[in-house]
């Protein structure tokens, strides 16, 4: 039988940086984290550029770097995390999500101990209003919040069928946009904790669900203008190593790594997102879940680590004929 193929052990990882020549471990399978981060919820996101790439980080000189890291604070007790200027508490949020990989939601994974905001500030001509997703994480007491939400996935860099009877079918698939396979409870618990911080029931627009598998498909988008900072995707270097010694090399970004044949597969690992919501109403109204109506969600893929690859998930192929 194919086990469910998502980790489930919560590692604290020690990343390398790797030239993009180089294939997964065993022939399978950030200082760059390409999202906007936020420090306040509904207010200005920050562009977080972790591309700068040190040659090594142990795990003995992360806890060094961190050290100096606080030492440069400032007036404002703003501190370098990566080569950003944050505030102190927030980069306590980012190593927490990124460095520390705590707090995901996921297959067998304790229940995030995250609350969900949500400030809907943006309404356009048609009358949908626009807002992002904050994230308060609890970090031994320390309340932080940060724009960025992990979750257990499998990020599908399959090959596509562009064309399918002479109609252009998944345009730009790799490039602005990928598929990331979670499973049904996982995304009905992120769902439940949308509803509790924020009042929103959630809809399944741009999701697929495979009944077979109970796994959900979601629609991923993936930063790829110009000046973007594009997401970045890490693959595990000793898949053997112990949870604490774990280490990842940042091959490229995962519109780079899309682009080799021996790495066009089904990735495990962890997904680091972005999430914005969106709910109809008029431009003169701002709409209130009291209302009865529902909010779409859009996530954008900002980070990737895997720890391989899995043949028991089949990817989708073409568009899908039958959505939710």
């Amino acid at each position: 039988t194919c086990h469910i193929p998502f980790p489930f052990h919560n590692p604290k990882v020690t990343e390398t940086a790797t030239m993009m020549n180089a294939p997964f471990p065993n022939a399978q399978r950030m200082h760059y984290e390409g999202a906007a981060s936020s420090s306040t919820g509904g207010g200005h996101r920050t562009m977080i550029n972790e591309a700068i790439i040190l040659p090594k980080i142990s795990a003995d000189d992360q806890v060094a770097q961190r050290d100096d890291e606080e030492s440069n604070a400032n007036a404002t007790n703003m501190v370098l995390w990566r080569g950003n200027l944050v505030a102190e508490k927030e980069a306590m949020a980012l190593r927490h999500v990124f460095d520390d990989m705590q707090d995901h939601f996921g297959h067998q994974r304790a229940d995030p101990r995250v609350r969900f905001n949500a400030n809907l500030v943006r309404p356009s001509r048609d009358g949908m209003w626009f807002g992002d997703l904050d994230f308060t994480y609890n970090i031994n007491g320390e309340h932080c919040n940060l724009g960025y939400i992990g979750m257990d996935v499998c990020v599908d860099l399959c090959p596509k069928l562009v064309h399918k009877h002479g109609q252009l079918r998944l345009k730009n698939y790799g490039k602005s946009w990928v598929y990331v396979y979670l499973p049904q409870l996982t995304l009905d618990k992120f769902k439940s904790y949308v509803k509790t911080g924020t009042g929103w029931d959630v809809t399944n627009e741009g999701t697929v669900y495979d009944p077979n598998r109970n796994l959900v498909a979601i629609e991923a988008m993936l930063h790829h203008q110009p000046g973007q900072p594009k997401p970045s995707f890490w693959a595990v270097k000793d898949k053997d190593a112990p949870g604490d010694n774990m280490s990842f090399s940042r091959i490229g970004t995962v519109q780079e790594v899309n682009e080799h044949p021996h790495q066009q597969r089904v990735h495990r690992g962890v997904g680091i997102f972005s999430v914005s919501m969106e709910v109809e109403g008029s431009p003169n109204f701002k709409p209130t879940p009291r209302a009865g109506d529902e909010a779409n969600l859009c996530f954008t893929l900002v980070s990737v680590r895997t720890w391989g690859v899995t043949d028991c998930v089949a990817p989708i192929v073409h568009a899908p004929n039958k959505w939710y």
